[in-house]
C-alpha cells in the first residue's frame, strides 16, 4: 500500500510539473496526449488524478479561446515547489525532452481553431480562428452544404493555417 501512495503522489505531481513546464494553457485532450504518449499513466486513472487536482484545487480550468484548459493553481504551484523531488529525475527528463520537441505544436493548437455546427436548415457553419500572442488575427464564420464540406475546410485550415491566412489578407488588399 505504501508503494502505491508513493507512486500515486508521484503521478499527480507529474501531471502539475507537465502543465507549469508547458508555460501555454493545456486543454485536457493534450495533456492525455502526452501523459499517454510517454505511457506514464492509463487513461481512466489519469483522468481519475486530474479530478482529484481539481478537487484539491491543485488544478482549475478556465477558458482560453473558447476551449477548456488547465491552469496550475498557486496551491498546486506550491506544492510541486515543495515535492518536486519526488518526480523521478528519468520521468522529468523524458517530459523535458517531449515538451522541448512539441511545445510549438501545442501552442499552435490552442491558437488555431477549426470547428462546426449544424445550423437550423441542415447546412453547417463553420468557425475558423487564428490567434497570436492573445491577439485574434481572423474569426472567420462559413456556412456550407454538407458534413464533408466543413469537415474538409476544418482540416484544410488546421494543416496549414498561415498560408490560408496569407491568401486572405492578400485577396483582400489586391487592387
Amino acid at each position: 500500500m505504501y508503494e502505491n501512495t508513493i507512486e500515486l503522489a508521484e503521478n499527480k505531481l507529474l501531471l502539475l510539473y507537465i502543465i507549469k513546464s508547458i508555460k501555454y494553457p493545456i486543454s485536457n485532450t493534450q495533456l492525455t496526449e502526452i501523459v499517454l504518449e510517454n505511457s506514464f499513466i492509463n487513461y481512466f486513472t489519469l483522468q481519475q488524478y486530474i479530478s482529484e487536482l481539481i478537487s484539491s484545487e491543485f488544478l482549475k480550468y478556465n477558458e482560453h479561446n473558447s476551449k477548456q484548459v488547465f491552469n496550475l493553481t498557486d496551491k498546486g504551484l506550491s506544492v510541486l515547489n515543495f515535492f518536486n523531488d519526488r518526480i523521478s529525475k528519468s520521468k522529468i527528463k523524458i517530459i523535458d525532452e517531449y515538451l522541448k520537441n512539441k511545445t510549438e505544436l501545442i501552442k499552435k493548437e490552442m491558437n488555431i481553431t477549426a470547428d462546426y455546427t449544424l445550423a437550423n436548415d441542415n447546412s453547417f457553419l463553420i468557425n475558423l480562428k487564428a490567434i497570436e500572442n492573445d491577439v485574434l488575427l481572423l474569426d472567420l464564420k462559413l456556412t456550407v452544404a454538407s458534413k464533408k464540406q466543413a469537415l474538409a475546410l476544418c482540416n484544410k485550415w488546421k494543416e496549414n493555417p498561415s498560408d490560408i491566412y496569407t491568401k486572405i489578407i492578400n485577396a483582400l488588399i489586391e487592387e
